[in-house]
């Protein structure tokens, strides 16, 4: 065998080591039969499907206000698993109105199903092409996730998305649809600047360029799902349902009184915002600080 000098052993070895930071940790196949949700970690070049252990469990029935995009979801997602045409779907609207709980509730719902999830940040969609032949050949359905979705013009990502909505050759395999939140309609920011290529045709408003290609992504998913600040009325409703469960899962009983009710109100005016995050915000004060004051432990 061929001698090797030190200082050229040294070198390779400080070769591999660099070379090994830029590769993905090595990780065993996510066993989906006992694993529901996943998360796509990207790693230099590549990436790779991360289990997640514990998933977050929300049930249909506890989200309030929301019974038509319930619906919606609902029937689109068993559609779906079903293995019948379905769509790819858009949950835009303010913030903490449940855009995220109702997905989250769509696989606590129907995991039995055969439902999966794989969670992807907005800087990954660039490898929906890797994530689409991770899952491509498996025997359950996936609904891949990306949270809270915005961006700004020619972004690689947005190209990714409009691509693989599109049905180009990053088209998503038969067992997997893309579901997003945003709290933006059409995914990107609009600026008055945006109208002024508008112009009149036969006395009729045309939209400008900039109009059409920021309309352009979101017009492609099959389903747009809006949802809108509670109302006084849903929103107590969801802080009884919040108080109940934060209580239930500590084995105690909270009961309602008008200083809860008064609490509540006020703690969304501090908020500006009434809806079911604020809803479950408030509960987690008030349900501490009962337990807290009459001595009992969580």
């Amino acid at each position: 065998m061929m001698n090797l000098k030190p200082e050229f052993l040294s070198r390779l070895e400080r070769v591999l080591s660099s070379v090994e930071m830029l590769l993905p940790k090595a990780v065993d196949p996510v066993d989906w039969s006992s694993c529901h949700a996943a998360n796509w970690r990207r790693h230099s070049f590549s990436g790779y499907l991360e289990p997640v252990r514990t998933t977050e469990r929300i049930l249909l029935a506890e989200l309030l206000g929301v019974e038509e995009q319930k619906e919606i979801m609902t029937g689109n997602t068993r559609q779906f698993l079903a293995g019948l045409p379905a769509n790819n779907a858009l949950l835009w609207g303010s913030r903490g109105s449940g855009k995220s709980s109702m997905v989250k509730a769509l696989l606590s719902e129907f995991a039995k199903d055969g439902l999966r999830f794989i969670q992807v940040e907005k800087e990954d969609l660039v490898c929906l092409s890797e994530i689409f032949s991770a899952v491509e050949n498996q025997p359950y359905r996936f609904i891949l996730f990306c949270d809270d979705l915005s961006f700004e013009m020619g972004e690689p990502a947005y190209k990714m998305l409009k691509s693989a909505l599109d049905g180009s050759v990053y088209a998503a395999p038969e067992n997997v649809l893309i579901y997003v939140t945003s709290n933006r309609r059409h995914l990107l920011p609009e600026y008055d600047s945006d109208h002024a290529g508008a112009k009149f045709v036969r006395g009729e408003v045309q939209q400008s360029e900039a109009i059409e290609e920021k309309i352009s992504l979101a017009d492609r998913f099959g389903i747009w799902v809006a949802f809108y600040p509670f109302s006084q009325e849903r929103y107590l409703d969801a802080v009884r349902l919040c108080v109940e469960r934060e209580a239930r899962q500590r084995g105690t009983v909270v009961p309602w009184s008008s200083e809860l009710e008064h609490g509540a109100i006020q703690w969304s005016h501090d908020k500006s915002k009434r809806c079911g995050r604020t809803a479950l915000q408030f509960a987690r004060n008030w349900v501490g600080r009962y337990l807290l004051g009459s001595g009992r432990k969580s």
